[in-house]
């Protein structure tokens, strides 16, 4: 089979762009390095969706950015995703800080950026007030959010599946070449022919670029640590709240996630290896030092995880999404970095844009012209119903009435959900991210096990086989009393 266009890399872009062309009636491959989508910067970043005042007046990103913000609500409520519009503050502490405020302000007029104002410091604590008080003026800018990225990410690709598109897991692109006016990707289990190749590879985009064509970009790795405390601590702050930016950094974040936990960082360390997403005493010491400053009240022995993501900065100022100029059909999304998720909605429309210039015949699916509802996604989460809507779910499936995770209030019911989707959960991590289930205070001690049993029962694997998240990642190394076998295939139609 030729497909009509082959996507590389599954992150936060690459479902975007996916899931913009799963409306069109096209035939569509994403290709993914991974065993599940989402496991590069999409799973560790801040889940903020910027409201565009920091991106250069003039960039594409900055153009994107502000487009994806606006976009974001309604595909947030389109795909069941969690979503909170509670708006951002940069703070200001001195004469030289306040400077920062107005010049950001200024840019973010000149970007678009609706509703931002600057407000003084009785404002600022009436609405923060376990901020510094110390505090001069902040921007504020109330049409920044937060969203769960990796929910976003694999809502697009469940769409996508449904609608179609194929996602191939375990499917690293080592080679890619030309063959009678098509191309030729190969991959581990065989070999991907397209009319068309998108490169949203992320950290690797400069290396899959290097397949085709010379490189006039370079991804530079950068670290960002975190502090993840338990939802005792999410109240400290209702904002996003943003310490004003240095020459290299917007600063650190202290922010509420979605599911009400406390959230701070990240630190900015330039590193060789694209993987390593350790932590280290100093960086956390440093976000520690830097959020106390902000926040005084927070309670730092809450903590009930530490992480870090890797994030795909260019050696440019811009994002590079374009075609390619020297080779024929072949497009890029290119060092996306922050504001990176808040662009994405916007992002897989300007590919397609890209597309549609470049003469690709982009008919809509009959189906979707049908029932728009078809672009649409919905999911349990038992831990947001009502009691009532609980009770009727559970007289009608039993099995949403056995809690697997305490923490987060996770069924056995949604476990199963993600496990049978359209993109089959088939990881204990994998299922955390579909599911919450994991998330919490005990950071899967208690469902973990009962989690590994649901995944060995439904997909027919010996506990041997289970893995956390990453291949090779195993849970366990013996025998375990359960005896299962045969593995479903990895691949997501």
């Amino acid at each position: 089979m030729i497909y009509d266009v082959a996507i590389i890399g599954a992150g936060i872009i690459g479902a975007s762009v996916a899931y913009s062309l799963s409306r069109y009636d096209l035939s569509v491959v994403l290709l993914e390095k991974e065993c599940d989508v989402a496991l590069g910067t999409t799973r560790a970043n801040s889940g903020i969706v910027h409201a565009g005042y920091d991106p250069p007046v003039g960039s594409l990103m900055a153009a994107l950015n502000v487009e994806g913000n606006a976009l974001m609500p309604d595909l947030c409520r389109d795909l069941d995703v969690l979503f909170e519009p509670c708006g951002s503050l940069v703070v200001a502490h001195n004469a030289d800080e306040d400077k920062v405020v107005r010049e950001l302000f200024a840019r973010g007029l000149q970007n678009g950026v609706p509703d931002m104002e600057i407000i003084g410091r009785e404002r600022i604590l009436s609405m923060e007030p376990n901020l510094n008080a110390a505090v001069t003026t902040a921007l504020w800018a109330p049409t920044a959010g937060i969203v769960n990225p990796w929910d976003l990410c694999i809502a697009m690709c469940e769409v996508f599946v449904r609608l179609g598109g194929r996602i191939l897991l375990n499917s690293e692109v080592l080679a890619t070449g030309r063959d009678d006016g098509h191309w030729c990707l190969t991959i581990p289990s065989g070999t991907i022919r397209a009319q068309r190749v998108i490169n949203t590879a992320g950290l690797y985009s400069d290396e899959v670029h290097a397949q085709v064509s010379p490189p006039d970009f370079t991804i530079l790795p950068a670290r960002g640590q975190y502090y993840l405390l338990d939802k005792s601590q999410g109240n400290q702050v209702r904002s996003v709240i943003f310490s004003c930016p240095a020459k290299d950094t917007k600063g650190v974040v202290v922010t509420r996630t979605v599911h009400g936990n406390l959230m701070i960082g990240p630190t900015k360390e330039y590193i060789h290896d694209k993987d390593d997403t350790a932590t280290t005493a100093d960086g956390l010491r440093e976000i520690r030092k830097k959020a106390l400053k902000m926040v005084g009240s927070i309670n730092f022995r809450e903590n009930i995880a530490n992480f870090s993501g890797i994030r795909a900065n260019p050696d440019k100022d811009d994002f590079l999404i374009r075609k390619v100029s020297d080779v024929d059909h072949y497009y890029e999304a290119a060092g996306i970095k922050s504001p990176g998720l808040a662009s994405a909605p916007a992002i897989g429309r300007y590919v397609v844009d890209l597309l549609r210039e470049d003469g690709v015949p982009l008919p809509e699916k009959q189906r979707v012209l049908d029932d728009p509802l078809t672009m649409t996604r919905r999911i349990v989460r038992f831990n947001r119903m009502r009691p009532d809507e609980r009770e009727a779910l559970v007289k009608k499936d039993a099995r949403y009435g056995r809690i697997v995770c305490r923490c987060e209030t996770v069924t056995e019911g949604e476990v199963l959900d993600a496990i049978h989707s359209p993109l089959p959960a088939q990881t204990i991590d994998a299922v955390k991210r579909r599911t919450a289930a994991g998330l919490g205070r005990c950071q899967g001690g208690f469902c973990g096990p009962r989690i590994a049993a649901l995944l060995a029962e439904e997909l027919h694997l010996r506990p041997t086989e289970i893995i956390k998240d990453r291949t090779g990642s195993y849970l366990f190394t013996g025998p375990t009393g359960a005896e299962h076998s045969g593995k479903e295939p990895r691949d997501a139609r």
